[in-house]
């Protein structure tokens, strides 16, 4: 489980795609952290390293993955991606509870630049998701937990402060590029349950 607030960024060396999936290393300082097998999110998405060699690691993505991830759209070397370690026994949860599973792909709409930060604008594209928007809850882009501050159809309105302007790529990436998204996951259990009990009335 992870908490959606970023500590590391890195950036993609060497992807190779195959038949059975997506390999590529990245480069950051993360990687003296690092062993075999520990998780890590790499753009809000769990993934295990596989190797670790200096400076930089590997990982793989399945085929899933890649279906349900930006990843799966193009990956090409020097792409800059949020990194964050899982939360530890005994670390405060100053973020929200992201599990690192994305539920689907979206698109910055707009992202417009102020002096107390910036206003995005993503747009979720599915509209089954749109009863896991709510309005001052929380979402997961690129595995940044953010706060919803406005609703419109399957778009949502999400104010960057400063920080985490800072410590993220979202003004690299700007209007047009996709981003991983992860719903509450309490929310998508409340609706989960919801449907069964009204299935069964």
């Amino acid at each position: 489980m992870f908490t959606g607030l970023i500590r590391h960024l890195g950036r993609i060396q060497d992807p190779r795609k195959g038949e059975e999936g997506l390999r590529f290393w990245i480069q950051s300082v993360l990687s003296r952290e690092l062993q075999v097998g520990d998780s890590v999110a790499v753009d809000g998405v769990c993934l295990t390293v596989e190797t670790v060699s200096q400076d930089r690691f590997r990982v793989f993505l399945s085929p899933e993955t890649l279906n349900k991830t930006h990843f799966g759209m193009g990956v090409v070397p020097d792409q800059p991606v949020h990194l964050e370690r899982p939360l530890r026994l005994g670390d405060t949860l100053d973020g929200h509870m992201v599990l690192g599973h994305v539920d689907t792909v979206g698109v910055i709409r707009a992202l417009v630049r102020s002096h107390e930060g910036a206003r995005m604008t993503v747009d979720v594209l599915d509209p089954t998701f749109a009863p896991l928007l709510v309005v001052k809850g929380s979402i997961a882009v690129d595995g940044v937990s953010l706060t919803i501050n406005r609703i419109e159809g399957t778009c949502v309105e999400i104010q960057l402060i400063p920080h985490t302007l800072e410590r993220t790529h979202f003004l690299t990436k700007g209007a047009g590029a996709p981003v991983n998204v992860e719903f509450d996951v309490i929310g998508k259990y409340v609706l989960r349950l919801s449907e069964a009990y009204v299935r069964s009335s």
